[in-house]
Parts: C-alpha cells; sequence; structure tokens
C-alpha cells in the first residue's frame, strides 16, 4: 500500500511537470526538477507511469520529454564498469556506448507509443506515425551491430573467446528481425495483420533491444575495455567509418599513438591478472575454448593492400573469377589476361606485350584510344558497353586502374555473361542453399 501511494506521489509530481511544459514555462528549470523526481523512480516504474499519463489524456509528444529526461538518467545507472564513463570522445569504446544508450531511448519512447495503442484508442494514429518514425531510425542499428561484427568480434576470437561472438552475433541478427518484421506489419496493417499482432511484436521488440542494451554494457564493453589494447583500438579507429554508425558522431576527443595491431597479430592471452579483471560470464568460458593460433602472414607471401596471398593463390583466384579480365599497363601494351572459367574473348600468349590499338578491329581503334586518353587524364572512371553474342548478353566495362597517389598505371578490362544474372528475381539468401 505505501509503495503505491508513494508511486501515486512521483506520478502527480510528473503530471504537474509535464502540464507546466504545456503552459510554456522555461524548459531548462522543469528538466531540472524532473530529473530530481526520475532519479527516485525505476524502470517499471516509468513505465507504469507512462500509462497514467496517457489513460489521463497527456500527449505522448509531450511525454517523450520524460523519456528523454528518464533515459539520460538511466544510462549512467545501467553501466556497472563505470570505467567505461570516463572513456573519451572519439574513442570506439565511447561511441558504441553512446549509441547503446540512443537505442535505449529510442526503445523507451517505441514503449511509449506502444502504450499509447493499448491505452489511448483516441491517439492510434499519432502512435502509429510515431512508431513507424521510430522502426525506421532502429534500422540503422544494423551499423553498429556490423561494426562490433566485423571490428570487435576477431579481436575476441584471436584471444580464445568465440562464444561470445556466436551468441551475441546471432542475437543482433534476430532482434534486427524484429525490427524489419514489426515494420512489415505496420506497413500492412488491417490487411494483412491486427493490431494485436503488432503490440505483440513490438513488446517482443523492446524486451529484446532492452536485454541487447544490457549484454551489451554489462558483458560486452567492460570485457572489451579490459582485453583490448590501444594498438587494437587504433585499428578498429581506422576501419570504423567505412561502416558507419547509429545516429551519433564520434568525437575527437581521443587521440591514439599506438601503431595498429590487427587481430591475425594477436595470440591468445596469457596475462593472469587481465583474466582475473574479466566479468565472471567471460572468465568461465575463456577457461573452456581453445586460442586461436593460425599464422596470417607466411615465407614467400606477398603483401597487398588488403592482405597476403601466394603467387599460386593470386594465380588460381584470378583464374576462378566468373569474369574475363585484362590489364592494358600506362604504355598501352597488353600486359596480362585471365583464363576465366567460361572464356568469351579469345586470348593467346601471342597478344601480350602488344600495343592495345593492334588488339581492335581498325574501325573501333579510335575509341579505345580516346578512352584511355580519357582515363589518363582522369576525365573519366569508367566506360561500359554491352553486346548480343551467339544468344548471350556480354557486358564490358573498362576501368582506369590508379596507385594510392592517383597515379595512372593502366586500364583493366572486365567482361562477363550477364544473361542469366538478368532473369533473377526475387532472392535466395545463404541458408537457402543445399
Amino acid at each position: 500500500m505505501e509503495r503505491r501511494e508513494e508511486l501515486m506521489k512521483k506520478y502527480m509530481m510528473i503530471k504537474d511537470i509535464l502540464k507546466r511544459l504545456h503552459r510554456g514555462e522555461d524548459l531548462e528549470s522543469l528538466k531540472k526538477e524532473l530529473s530530481n523526481v526520475l532519479a527516485k523512480i525505476t524502470p517499471w516504474e516509468i513505465g507504469f507511469i507512462e500509462q497514467m499519463l496517457i489513460a489521463d489524456g497527456i500527449k505522448p509528444l509531450e511525454i517523450a520529454f520524460l523519456c528523454n529526461t528518464h533515459v539520460e538518467l538511466f544510462k549512467d545507472r545501467i553501466v556497472e564498469d563505470k570505467e567505461l564513463l570516463k572513456i573519451p570522445s572519439g574513442h570506439p569504446l565511447n561511441t558504441l556506448l553512446r549509441e547503446s544508450h540512443e537505442l535505449l531511448g529510442d526503445i523507451e519512447k517505441l514503449t511509449l507509443y506502444l502504450n499509447t495503442l493499448k491505452f489511448a484508442e483516441e491517439r492510434r494514429e499519432e502512435a502509429l506515425k510515431e512508431i513507424h518514425r521510430l522502426l525506421i531510425k532502429l534500422l540503422g542499428i544494423k551499423k553498429h551491430f556490423m561494426r562490433i561484427q566485423m571490428l570487435v568480434f576477431p579481436y575476441l576470437e584471436r584471444k580464445g573467446l568465440t562464444a561470445i561472438p556466436r551468441v551475441l552475433w546471432t542475437r543482433q541478427d534476430q532482434l534486427f528481425g524484429l525490427i524489419k518484421t514489426s515494420l512489415k506489419i505496420l506497413n500492412n496493417l488491417r490487411t494483412q495483420y491486427s493490431l494485436e499482432d503488432l503490440v505483440a511484436k513490438l513488446e517482443e521488440l523492446t524486451r529484446e533491444a532492452t536485454n541487447m542494451v544490457f549484454r551489451e554494457t554489462r558483458i560486452l564493453y567492460p570485457t572489451l575495455r579490459i582485453l583490448l589494447t590501444e594498438g587494437e583500438w587504433t585499428a578498429i579507429k581506422m576501419e570504423e567509418d567505412l561502416i558507419g554508425y547509429y545516429n551519433v558522431e564520434p568525437g575527437n576527443e581521443w587521440k591514439p599513438t599506438a601503431k595498429p595491431i590487427y587481430p591475425y597479430m594477436v595470440h591468445g592471452i596469457t596475462d593472469k591478472e587481465i583474466i582475473e579483471k574479466l566479468p565472471s560470464e567471460v572468465r568461465n568460458l575463456l577457461s573452456k575454448e581453445e586460442k586461436d593460433d593460425y599464422k596470417l602472414i607466411r615465407e614467400g607471401d606477398l603483401e597487398l593492400h588488403e592482405g597476403y596471398l601466394s603467387r599460386d593463390e593470386i594465380d588460381a583466384i584470378l583464374q576462378t573469377l566468373p569474369i574475363d579480365i585484362s590489364f592494358v599497363d600506362k604504355h598501352n601494351r597488353l600486359r596480362y589476361y585471365s583464363l576465366g572459367r567460361e572464356r568469351i574473348f579469345v586470348r593467346t600468349k601471342t597478344t601480350l606485350g602488344r600495343p592495345v590499338a593492334y588488339c581492335h578491329p581498325p574501325r573501333s581503334v579510335h575509341i579505345v584510344k580516346r578512352i584511355i586518353e580519357e582515363f589518363k587524364a582522369g576525365r573519366r572512371d569508367k566506360a561500359e558497353f554491352w553486346i548480343n553474342m551467339g544468344g548471350r548478353l556480354i557486358y564490358i566495362t573498362y576501368y582506369p586502374v590508379r596507385n594510392d597517389r592517383g597515379e595512372y598505371l593502366g586500364t583493366l578490362e572486365v567482361v562477363q555473361d550477364i544473361t542469366n544474372l538478368k532473369k533473377i528475381e526475387g532472392e535466395k539468401r545463404l541458408l537457402d542453399w543445399k
């Protein structure tokens, strides 16, 4: 009874603040007053209070002010490892943590509009519109997940922690699937699905997303803070822009000085002091798993821009490609051609070193020369053509090849039979393979 009376007291205080906000009182002073009340409220209580506010006719957009303030206060409380809060902006772990807080805020707003669907029939259309907006935004969480999967998990795996990436990746896929399914139900509401279907799926989504935030902030991030060195974070920092972020921009406070250390340079964990600092769930897994001793760089390997390959591997890869490629160097001489799986144009060793002008019929030589001139001058980056040949559609593309300094090295010709590609419809996923 006392607990309910205390809850009602908090509710009346919040309701009064929101009404004063509606009347136009100063936002900052009200936010400070609201923060003092919310600091004493549990996540369960905030959900119950939001339901009562909706039932009392308070507009969801005004209650969203409550969500923003609550998440701002609550985000530090969900982080048990307080050292995480000291990590400077711009550090990849700081960015990940901020994205988790952003997800938590979006899920609390989604819960607010979900409650509006259930308890305020007269505001359902408004709620559906906001739910649609939030679901579209939530699709962006894929970038957050991809950075973890592509940039972070390889380090855990090399250090002997393979279970965490496998389990977390599965849950990330499931959560993203819930977002897409919820959006599909909403887009087909009243034709294929009912309001009850939408409510059920959104309840599952909000529950799983909240669990994801707790898994990240209480297990994954503390583990990363302890295990990953500055050099490893430097390597992650160098790659993360390629994938993008979930509604945040990395800061610039963190300035790494260490050289990048990539996962293939890492060989397990031997420092017992570091192991003892890990969360207990992680320590238990570490003792059951084997470290990865695979050596990436072998004697005789060629160091390429994005990896290491032997001469045999390079040659085999080029011959395995389902396309024909030919390379004309900066002197306009044919220097290389591949023997693709299905050769389209005839190429012979007797043409190696031949001027490219002599490799084409006289009637088209002037076009070939003009393409190369455009490439050398930097005015074009592609030339494409397609022809019908023996009942097949052949796609021919020319690309200028330049080094890291932008210097012209030659022209690459790519030839591909796209007859069957043009017939593709729908989708066939990896899991459909038999």
